[in-house]
């Protein structure tokens, strides 16, 4: 069992750690929900003051709550990630709320959960631009407020967007949605390639297929068997890749993505 995942032995099994203790963390976009809440229970765990943040409140409330039961700093706010406003209350409530801000966390993303599936010269405009909405466009508003609190903080700052591996390789009947992943990674390089000598640093967790509620809901399953390792990823998996980033173990890498695929993006055609 992943130790983020068990609210009784959290405490005990990793206080020791700590690897994020006095951070002030963002986590923004689904906080409070699949990947998102893994990488909340993940930061409460590693010592950091977390506020959650979900376009559902209840839900943010929940997540937040948890984490308080178990001893950890963490509050719920409520946002829609395709508001500027919204984004901008959120980055600023964090502020307040924390007393500053140390680490910016994107999270949501999708296709499937948002637009059908179709290929390329089927996609509705409109449907291009959610998918812009949900995907790219939030993470460089959030980025941006983050940045202005960073460099007004004088101290640095971490950023860590989830991405995907098909920001690196081809998205049949998903084209918008890797052209947003990709687009993150050059995110990601401007900004390190920017104010990496203000000591920002931002880096993408690049998943492959992960159980989620939202990815059993889109299919059958059937394409685990295209998993080398043979399963789905587990949102506690990208969780752990998530705090190593924003953690100082990875204070040397910044513009980078860590690919969490099960060896897809590394498979030969004859595997």
């Amino acid at each position: 069992m992943n130790r983020y995942s068990n609210k009784a032995s959290v405490a005990a099994d990793t206080l020791a750690l700590m690897r994020l203790s006095g951070k002030r963390a963002l986590v923004i976009g689904g906080g409070g929900a699949g990947i998102g809440r893994a990488v909340t229970n993940a930061f409460g765990a590693e010592g950091a003051a977390v506020v959650v943040a979900d376009i559902d409140a209840d839900r943010a409330s929940e997540a937040a709550d948890a984490l308080r039961e178990q001893g950890f700093t963490a509050y719920g706010v409520a946002g829609d990630v395709r508001s500027l406003t919204d984004i901008e209350a959120m980055v600023a409530g964090a502020v307040e709320k924390l007393g500053g801000l140390d680490v910016l966390v994107t999270v949501v993303g999708g296709q499937v959960a948002f637009v059908p599936a179709v290929k390329l010269h089927e996609m509705a405009d409109r449907d291009w631009d959610t998918i812009y909405e949900v995907n790219l466009r939030y993470v460089a508003r959030a980025v941006r407020a983050a940045l202005r609190v960073f460099l007004e903080q004088g101290s640095g700052g971490t950023i860590v967007s989830v991405g995907s591996v098909t920001g690196f390789m081809a998205a049949p009947q998903q084209a918008a949605y890797g052209v947003m992943k990709a687009g993150l990674l050059s995110l990601a390089r401007t900004v390190s390639a920017e104010y990496a000598a203000d000591g920002i640093r931002m880096n993408v967790a690049a998943a492959g297929a992960v159980a989620t509620a939202v990815a059993n809901a889109a299919g059958d399953g059937s394409w685990v068997d295209e998993v080398p390792v043979g399963r789905l990823g587990r949102s506690e998996e990208v969780a752990a890749a998530v705090v190593y980033l924003a953690s100082d173990e990875s204070a040397y890498m910044t513009g980078q993505q860590l690919v969490l695929d099960g060896g897809v993006s590394v498979r030969g055609p004859f595997s």
